[in-house]
């Protein structure tokens, strides 16, 4: 019997097709979730640029040529990295996939010299909460003017020993 595809992370760029498609199945699930809607437009939405070396990077996970999440990493010039469009495809939940993704935006992260990192979210994301949680990001006050975050984190990274 054939085994399904194993899964890959693969670097991509944000304007990429494949990313642009996760992106937008990423905003219609916020869409569907939040009370009043999302609207990327009103969002503090990263520059391209932003999330690319070296200054940032953005990943996708692929099984074959199915689209199963991605993660940015948006580079700042106040001192961190933001964690930006953490999203899993609801069929591809509960996997580790998640998990997965962020270790691999860590490593990358400290690749591009960053060691502080943050990340901003919605109280209706209760599953994405307490993952961050979970995975000892400490909650911080609010550290941007977006409109739709309420909860908001940051990692300091360390090299592993």
């Amino acid at each position: 019997m054939p085994h399904a595809p194993q899964v890959t992370l693969l670097e991509i760029a944000p304007t990429d097709p494949r990313a642009v498609i996760c992106l937008e199945q990423y905003y219609a699930e916020l869409a569907a979730r939040f009370e009043r809607g999302f609207d990327v437009s009103l969002s503090a939405d990263p520059e391209a640029a932003d999330m690319m070396p070296p200054r940032g990077c953005f990943l996708i996970a692929l099984q074959g040529q199915t689209l199963l999440g991605c993660v940015g990493l948006k580079g700042t010039d106040y001192g961190y990295a933001e964690v930006k469009r953490l999203w899993v495809s609801p069929e591809a939940r509960g996997l580790g996939l998640a998990r997965r993704l962020m270790a691999a935006l860590e490593s990358r992260a400290m690749e591009l010299g960053h060691t502080l990192l943050r990340l901003d979210s919605n109280s209706i994301l209760t599953e994405a909460i307490a993952m961050y949680r979970k995975w000892q990001w400490d909650e911080i006050p609010r550290f941007n003017d977006d409109p739709y975050p309420d909860v908001f984190f940051e990692k300091h990274l360390t090299s592993p020993r």
